[in-house]
């Protein structure tokens, strides 16, 4: 899933890249190094979160079917490497930001998806799909940013829209998932 979503989002982000007068080879390239940045980065957390467990499982590190990616180290790492990239390349950050931005929440969608295959991400005591629930907002985000993308509007305003959108479906999600353990009043760190 985490290869469908990539080729989806980068596609679309390509067309609408050209659309806009930007070369769709910088659309990829930048995507290309952030999804590697993001997988070795969500790895690299996870690995550090769950230290004990693969100490004791080393072949565990590489088996990233059974699943084990940290989202926060992936977004982390992969918009680093992103932004390096753009800055030594001189490219406009927020005008490429501002045309990823809508196809992030589909790849997100698309991946979320991949949770629920996966079997991890999952709900409270009852097992709720959160999953499910969270693509589907996922694809509504995605819905709202690029009708907003479609729209006049200044260079940043796109990807912070995005970011305040996901950010509020995340803390509502978060709520429903039992797989970590809450750190202060029932919020956690992922």
């Amino acid at each position: 899933m985490l290869v469908a979503a990539f080729a989806s989002a980068v596609s679309l982000a390509s067309i609408q890249a050209k659309r806009e007068g930007v070369d769709p080879d910088i659309i990829f390239n930048t995507c290309f190094v952030a999804f590697i940045a993001g997988i070795f980065g969500g790895r690299l957390l996870y690995l550090f979160e769950h230290f004990r467990y693969f100490l004791e499982n080393p072949i565990e590190i590489i088996m990233l079917q059974h699943g084990g990616l940290s989202w926060f180290g992936g977004m982390t790492l992969g918009v680093l490497s992103g932004l390096v990239y753009l800055k030594v390349k001189k490219l406009p950050a927020l005008k490429i930001l501002d045309i990823v931005a809508p196809y992030l929440a589909l790849a997100q969608s698309i991946g979320r998806i991949g949770c629920y295959f996966n079997g991890c991400c999952y709900g409270n005591t009852i097992y709720l799909p959160t999953q499910v629930y969270s693509s589907i907002l996922l694809l509504l985000i995605y819905l709202a940013v690029r009708y907003f993308q479609t729209k006049p509007h200044k260079a940043g305003q796109v990807i912070t829209l995005y970011l305040f959108l996901y950010s509020i479906k995340r803390f509502f999600i978060e709520f429903w998932r039992i797989e970590h353990q809450p750190v202060f009043f029932r919020l956690n760190l992922y």
